[in-house]
């Protein structure tokens, strides 16, 4: 990561605002080199809104993606894309067997940001099991995939290739994304599987998978508990990270980002039994339209962590990515406020931690 205490970070997603929408979901889609033209000029100036706001670390806020988890329809084929009729958000679905289609798709992205940027760049890919949850359907995945499981352990190779891309590129850290794991703290969530602890494991098995024998990539888990909801009003899930620690524990990545900005985020207690040599991307500024936290009250979260945790492990981020789906309607000049705050914060704390 920076040397520096409490390097900022963003977690993904930035909001997108309407013209990018609209150069992501034109029908009929815009000609390659006009979309690129135009969305890299887009990409410029969030990256330099995220470096004016005086970040450590900076993503391209996932502009050019039709969502977060979809990307792994541009990596292979096999996938049937449609719209989710709830609420009109691309909608993925695995219908055949999946072979290659453009690897290096997200590593582009990162060559760009080296590109433009001098600022530590993370790259984001979705975790093999939060596919499975997302993709498969027991009707229209069944002749490809007669099993979820299957799906997933298919789309480890596609996401290995995919790190092994992102590494040549360049990117300092290679974060997967897996709030599917996290939705485990939840005791609503465990009821429902038949084996919630034979799932944890399962998924465990494969975000430790997508980054084994990669000894020379930074490599971040990012967990919530669907901060990334409450931007789209859906469904929160309480719970502390008690009952998935031991399944924390088992994660073959040095960095964990999780939610600590909300009361349902749990006691800090829990880093009494989480591995002590996780640094930890603290989800210290909330994503919530409308509420924009201060520095001192970003600052106070991260003191009451750093009582249990050793200040040079922790990095400060928002809960959640800022936009999750293409849909999600945010206010980017909010969300620089937000950032802002939270770098605000850091310095105060470097301050009073001696940096």
């Amino acid at each position: 990561m920076t040397r520096k205490l409490f390097p900022t970070s963003v977690v993904g997603s930035m909001p997108r605002p309407a013209f990018v929408r609209d150069l992501i979901m034109a029908d009929p889609p815009l000609e390659a080199a006009e979309f690129k033209s135009k969305m890299d000029s887009a990409i410029r100036y969030v990256v330099a809104l995220q470096e004016q706001a005086g970040l450590d670390v900076i993503t391209d806020g996932e502009w050019r993606r039709k969502s977060y988890i979809g990307v792994i329809a541009e990596l292979a084929e096999g996938f049937e894309l449609g719209v989710n009729e709830s609420d009109g958000r691309p909608w993925t679905t695995v219908v055949g067997k999946l072979s290659p289609k453009k690897p290096g798709f997200i590593a582009e992205e990162v060559r760009f940001l080296k590109s433009i940027s001098d600022r530590l760049i993370k790259a984001t890919l979705p975790a093999p099991a939060l596919l499975g949850e997302r993709m498969w359907d027991p009707e229209m995945s069944k002749d490809a995939y007669p099993t979820r499981e299957e799906f997933v352990r298919d789309c480890v190779p596609i996401l290995r290739r995919e790190v092994e891309f992102l590494i040549e590129a360049g990117s300092d850290i290679i974060q997967i994304d897996d709030p599917h794991l996290c939705l485990f703290v939840d005791e609503e969530v465990r009821a429902k599987y038949e084996d919630p602890v034979g799932a944890m494991d399962f998924s465990v098995e494969m975000v430790n998978a997508v980054v084994e024998g990669f000894d020379r990539a930074r490599f971040a888990l990012h967990l919530c508990r669907r901060a990334g909801a409450r931007v789209r009003g859906e469904k929160r899930h309480a719970g502390g990270y008690g009952p998935i620690l031991e399944h924390l524990n088992r994660l073959d990545y040095g960095h964990l980002t999780m939610e600590f900005s909300t009361p349902e985020a749990g006691d800090c207690d829990v880093f009494k039994d989480l591995r002590d040599d996780f640094e930890i991307g603290l989800g210290c500024v909330g994503v919530t339209p409308g509420q924009v936290d201060s520095a001192e009250e970003i600052a106070s979260r991260v003191r009451r962590v750093a009582e249990h945790v050793d200040p040079k492990r922790i990095v400060l981020n928002p809960d959640c990515g800022f936009a999750p789906g293409s849909g999600a309607v945010v206010s980017l000049d909010e969300t620089y406020e937000k950032l802002k705050q939270e770098v605000l914060a850091g310095k105060i704390l470097r301050e009073e931690f001696g940096d």
